[in-house]
């Protein structure tokens, strides 16, 4: 089984290029460790939320932009693996020196895949989420994603994941179960939508919501508690 390593990155907009390049300094580092993929998506269409919002999740200032960012391995065997040689290689120490982001407030965790659906194609274009779902109420939401992810293949996306939390560690700034204000009983998911474009998403969006396929559902989790934002990849290895 795959394996998705997530990550939620507040990073200066001034410091873009510089975030760039350190990435894709490192990307190659990743996949000698083991790394089948390696994305990193800037911030585009991030909304402000009522109760919870990208922004919220790492603290963002006014200047910062979100990036969502994962790394997907073979198996949770192979990312712990690869967790182990960065911990030891020099090269992780001289990128943790001076990066062009405050990593206290970088938010990760790793995620075992439940929906994995793809039709092809290059990605141009991601919507990220953070959903707190009752771990009760696991195969209800994989029911209910496995259903949105038919109507967004049909409309144009190339992939959708949903990502049941496994490893989600707490941490002394920011976390994940912070971001959606998790309760004891609830596991974040982290999904995200891959589009070929930016024009593609928001056709697709127009039709989603307009579909009475999407209607009068119930939820398996509480919706005003969920993150989403639309990012533009500045890096996909």
């Amino acid at each position: 089984m795959t394996y998705v390593q997530g990550f939620v990155v507040p990073v200066p907009a001034a410091n873009k290029e510089a975030y760039r390049k350190l990435a894709a300094d490192f990307a190659p580092v990743f996949k000698e460790f083991g790394a089948t993929r390696v994305v990193e998506a800037w911030g585009d269409d991030v909304p402000d939320g009522k109760v919870t919002d990208f922004k919220g999740s790492v603290k963002a200032k006014p200047d910062e932009i979100v990036v969502f960012s994962w790394h997907e391995y073979a198996s949770k065997e192979a990312a712990g693996k690869a967790y182990e040689k960065m911990m030891s290689d020099p090269r992780m120490k001289e990128m943790g020196s001076n990066p062009p982001f405050d990593g206290k407030r970088m938010i990760y965790g790793g995620f075992i895949p439940m929906i994995d659906e793809r039709s092809g194609g290059k990605t141009g274009y991601v919507d990220g989420y953070l959903v707190p779902v009752p771990a009760g109420n696991k195969e209800a939401h994989r029911e209910m994603a496995a259903k949105a992810a038919a109507l967004f293949k049909e409309f144009g996306a190339t992939r959708v994941v949903e990502a049941w939390g496994d490893d989600v560690p707490d941490g002394k700034v920011t976390d994940f179960k912070g971001a959606v204000k998790a309760t004891p009983d609830e596991k974040i998911v982290y999904s995200w939508v891959e589009w070929p474009s930016k024009a593609v998403r928001d056709e697709g969006w127009k039709k989603m919501m307009a579909d009475e396929r999407m209607k009068n559902h119930d939820m398996p989790f509480d919706g005003k508690r969920m993150i989403y934002g639309g990012f533009a990849p500045i890096l996909d290895a």
